[in-house]
């Protein structure tokens, strides 16, 4: 922030003024840091700027406490979160540990033509370990994504696309909460 060091506060944007909050929360080197979804307004430099701060303090021995939306960011920054749902906290664990307990090693995201992935999953029923379909995707959970994928290719599916990917903490939340919008 040195480069808008004689700025007034008013003056800064909003990704800006987050920066000089987490800033000044830092200056008196605390032992612990609670931070409620900080880095929210950063664009993704700053983000990742964020991030390699506090992991060297959490490396220094800080603690820090911190709610958030974005699973990369707890699945970057903790050694042990929990997952909470209404109120009530449905997991605990490291992120690894949610990882390998509530979800399979790969997924596997197919799209089809618009209104068709609910039509389409019959026929990859046996495929994974578990078919989601979603309005816009199918996602199925599998121990070998690449395997599973040929199989579906073997099955005479033709997707709009097709990607393999690791589970993530958001497939975890997801599977745990459901994915129905909460006011």
């Amino acid at each position: 922030m040195t480069e808008r060091s004689k700025s007034q506060v008013e003056t800064l944007s909003g990704g800006m003024k987050r920066r000089l909050t987490i800033a000044r929360s830092l200056i008196n080197q605390p032992e612990v840091v609670l931070l409620d979804e900080p880095t929210t307004g950063l664009d993704p430099q700053a983000r990742h700027k964020l991030w390699d701060r506090l992991y060297r303090l959490k490396q220094q021995g800080v603690t820090l406490v911190l709610t958030t939306h974005y699973t990369d960011e707890a699945e970057q920054l903790c050694d042990r979160l929990v997952v909470m749902d209404g109120g009530r906290i449905v997991a605990e664990d490291s992120p690894r540990s949610l990882i390998d307990d509530h979800s399979s090693k790969d997924v596997v995201e197919l799209r089809f033509e618009a209104d068709q992935n609910e039509a389409s999953a019959p026929m990859l029923q046996g495929i994974g370990e578990r078919i989601e379909v979603l309005p816009d995707r199918l996602l199925i959970d599998a121990s070998d994504g690449e395997a599973a994928l040929q199989e579906t290719n073997v099955r005479g599916a033709r997707p709009q696309s097709a990607l393999v990917r690791r589970s993530t903490l958001e497939d975890v939340f997801l599977r745990l909460t459901g994915r129905n919008l909460v006011d």
